[in-house]
C-alpha cells in the first residue's frame, strides 16, 4: 500500500470522517479537545509550517490508517507525533509502522532532534505503547488523571541526532 500525503482539502475532510468513524479508534471516549483537533487539524496542516498528515488508503479508495506530527511551538527541530489510527479491520498488518516511517523520515528531513508522542494508559493502548518502545522511544514521564478521572497520559521520546 502507498503512503500518502495530505495535500488536498478533499482529503483533509476525509481523513476528519475517518478520525471521528467507530472504525477509527478502539476507545471511543474522545475528549472534548480530540473531538476538535480531529475535527480542525487536518485542514490546518495544509496551512501550517512542519505540520503534515499521512493516509493509506484499501484498494477500494477509502482510508484506513492515518499518522500526523508537526512542529513544536517554539519551532526548535522538536516534533510532537499526533495521533496514529488504524482501521480495525487493517490492523496487524503493518501499516502504523509504515506511517510511523514516513513520518521520521519527514522529521529528520526537517533537521528535527527529536519525537515527542504521548498515549493513555489504558489497556487497549499497551500495543501502542508497545510500538513507540520497538521504534526506539523511552517513556520519560506519566501525567496523573490527564484525559479523564483514573487516566494517564505517557509521554515518550526518541532522539533523532546522535553524537558524532
Amino acid at each position: 500500500m502507498h503512503v500518502h500525503e495530505l495535500v488536498t482539502e478533499k482529503d483533509a475532510l476525509r481523513i476528519t470522517d475517518f478520525y471521528l468513524s467507530s472504525e477509527s479508534f478502539d476507545d471511543q471516549r474522545h475528549t472534548p479537545g480530540e473531538l476538535e483537533h480531529f475535527r480542525n487539524a487536518p485542514r490546518l496542516s495544509l496551512t501550517q509550517r512542519n505540520h503534515r498528515h499521512w493516509f493509506i488508503e484499501n484498494e477500494s479508495g477509502e482510508i484506513i490508517a492515518v499518522t500526523s506530527c508537526k512542529e513544536n511551538e517554539h519551532q526548535s527541530g522538536g516534533f510532537l507525533w499526533d495521533y496514529l489510527a488504524v482501521h480495525r479491520e487493517y490492523r496487524r498488518h503493518g501499516f502504523a509502522k509504515i506511517l510511523f516511517q514516513a513520518l521520521e523520515a519527514f522529521a529528520r528531513s526537517a533537521e528535527g532532534r527529536y519525537i515527542l508522542t504521548y498515549t493513555c494508559d489504558l489497556p487497549e493502548y499497551q500495543p501502542i505503547q508497545k510500538m513507540f518502545r520497538a521504534n526506539g522511544f523511552e517513556l520519560i514521564g506519566t501525567y496523573p488523571n490527564y484525559y479523564y478521572e483514573g487516566e494517564a497520559r505517557l509521554a515518550f521520546y526518541k532522539p533523532l541526532l546522535t553524537n558524532k
